[in-house]
């Protein structure tokens, strides 16, 4: 099968083995993969990942138990091992012995084929298309904020950061009742927020003014530092990023204002899904790009371009 690879030097797509369906898993025909930040940071050097790379996918099954034979799909990223006592907990995806789809030590998505534990897969509703289906994953770590901190009506929510998962999260929050600002550098992005009602400003007009929960989507040192400043104290500061680059941080200010930080990453796909479905977060206009996945290489050049959202790897 053809597959777009990373072997720690270079980028290609090459002739890979088809994916083995071994007792468990399933083979699911990739229909579009999408491209994340962290697949630009793993060519960066994060994880020191080497193999198919992509975590974001909509297929159908090929191969596997015939009740999940020929359905349409999406699929959890983290395979555990179901047997220890973080998994015993529902914490698969903390599971010790993990490997992560594309990530981690398990080949990913951006091929014609991947495997995956038939436990991790979710079938897409019926009217979600496949455009829309592949934002499962990002979609379900933006919803992970609602499981880990109490939202209350009104809410005063800050988001910093206007790329994709940015704009999940602001969506995301605006849908559960809180009163969000988003602040970002791209007019053009900023405005699909406020097509919602979401509130945005320029980070450039941008006062500085104060939140009880902050939400840190830059995956910079600069936005870190200016979401710590915009945290109230006693507030809750939530960290979405993760990056190859290893910046200096200035701890102090978490202590004096006794600021809560929470590190926040993957999340249940059944909110994702239902939100796709009853269009309570609209994704479509975040798609920029298409690249065939025979030119995927290219995929990664384009979602680096400045005011670029989603790029969709496509058979």
């Amino acid at each position: 099968m053809r597959a777009l690879t990373w072997d720690g030097v270079r980028l290609q797509v090459a002739e890979r083995p088809d994916p083995v369906c071994s007792e468990g898993m399933a083979v699911v025909e990739v229909g579009v993969a999408g491209v994340c930040n962290t697949d630009v940071e793993i060519v960066r050097g994060y994880m020191n990942f080497r193999g198919v790379i992509g975590h974001e996918l909509v297929g159908t099954v090929r191969e596997g138990p015939s009740a999940w034979r020929g359905k349409r799909v999406v699929a959890e990223i983290n395979f555990a091992c179901g047997r220890c006592a973080v998994c015993a907990r529902g914490l698969g995806r903390h599971c010790a012995t993990r490997t992560v789809m594309g990530i981690l030590g398990a080949d990913g998505a951006m091929a014609e084929q991947v495997a995956v534990p038939v436990a991790n897969l979710h079938a897409v509703p019926d009217g979600v298309p496949d455009e829309a289906a592949v934002f499962a994953e990002p979609l379900a770590a933006a919803f992970e904020i609602l499981e880990q901190v109490h939202v209350r009506p009104r809410t005063r929510a800050l988001v910093l950061g206007d790329g994709k998962l940015g704009l999940l999260c602001a969506q995301v929050l605006h849908q559960a009742g809180a009163s969000v600002l988003a602040v970002g550098r791209h007019e053009d992005k900023l405005a699909l927020l406020r097509a919602r009602g979401i509130e945005t400003v320029l980070a450039s007009d941008w006062a500085g003014d104060p939140a009880e929960l902050v939400v840190e989507a830059t995956g910079s040192a600069e936005g870190f530092a200016a979401a710590v400043r915009a945290t109230l104290p006693r507030g809750t500061l939530i960290l979405k990023s993760t990056v190859a680059s290893r910046p200096e941080v200035d701890l102090a200010p978490l202590v004096v204002n006794e600021i809560t930080v929470v590190g926040s990453r993957c999340g249940s796909f059944e909110p994702a899904l239902r939100a796709l479905s009853s269009g309570s977060v609209e994704v479509l206009p975040l798609v920029s790009a298409r690249v065939p996945l025979d030119r995927a290489d290219e995929a990664l050049r384009v979602a680096q371009q400045p005011g670029v959202l989603k790029v969709l790897v496509t058979r």
